[in-house]
């Protein structure tokens, strides 16, 4: 029997990557493979198939997990990204813009799989990334937590199907992070060869004379 809570995305975007190893927002919190994941809204089969499968969790936690009781309002992952982010009221950012919005997330004994276009699984870890496009297995389910009661998102195989322009979620290089190489200075560093002095045994006078001892300076 087909499990209608378990989607695979069409094309979508990332961010927020955390693929290859957990990674908790707050200190505390439990560490957790995850991704944010993009969903254009002219995407329409993609979004039918999480509604479809957000409604057949809604069903599950009724009948197994809340009483045979459905809350009113039952709380969900997915968010418009045209509208406001949950956590503070501030606009989602302008990646968003267009896209239906979702955080998938595994916990740290369950790495997900990462693969690339072809299916082979991916080993340099530089090529996924947050602002890469691919595809997205999830799985919706029923929780409570709490005392709250809602639907989570479950995080499976991951599949790259190409690069894109890196967003704010991922690394970036060291000329990103902290600007242009600088050049040079004269001034010695920390583990350069300093200057011999008198006494040494490398020590060579540089032709200068102390006119009242006679010692090389």
């Amino acid at each position: 029997m087909e499990n209608v809570m378990n989607v695979t995305t069409g094309r979508v975007r990332l961010s927020y990557v955390h693929l290859f190893k957990p990674y908790a927002h707050q200190a505390g919190q439990e560490e957790k493979y995850q991704t944010t994941v993009l969903v254009p809204k002219t995407d329409i089969a993609t979004m039918a198939r999480i509604n479809a499968a957000i409604e057949a969790a809604k069903q599950k936690g009724t009948t197994e997990k809340w009483g045979g009781q459905c809350p009113p309002i039952v709380p969900t992952p997915v968010y418009d990204g045209d509208g406001v982010r949950p956590s503070d009221g501030l606009p989602f950012g302008p990646e968003c813009k267009g896209h239906w919005v979702f955080t998938a997330s595994s916990k740290a004994d369950y790495p997900p799989e990462v693969v690339d276009k072809m299916g082979n699984p991916i080993i340099n870890q530089s090529e996924v990334y947050s602002g890469m496009y691919g595809r997205v297995n999830v799985s919706f389910y029923p929780y409570t937590f709490g005392g709250k009661k809602g639907i989570g998102c479950g995080l499976g195989p991951v599949q790259k199907l190409e690069d894109g322009e890196p967003l704010a979620g991922g690394a970036v290089s060291a000329a990103q992070a902290f600007g242009a190489p600088q050049p040079q200075t004269a001034a010695p560093q920390y583990g350069a060869a300093m200057p011999a002095t008198p006494g040494a045994a490398n020590y060579r006078p540089t032709g200068q004379i102390n006119p009242i001892t006679g010692q090389p300076i």
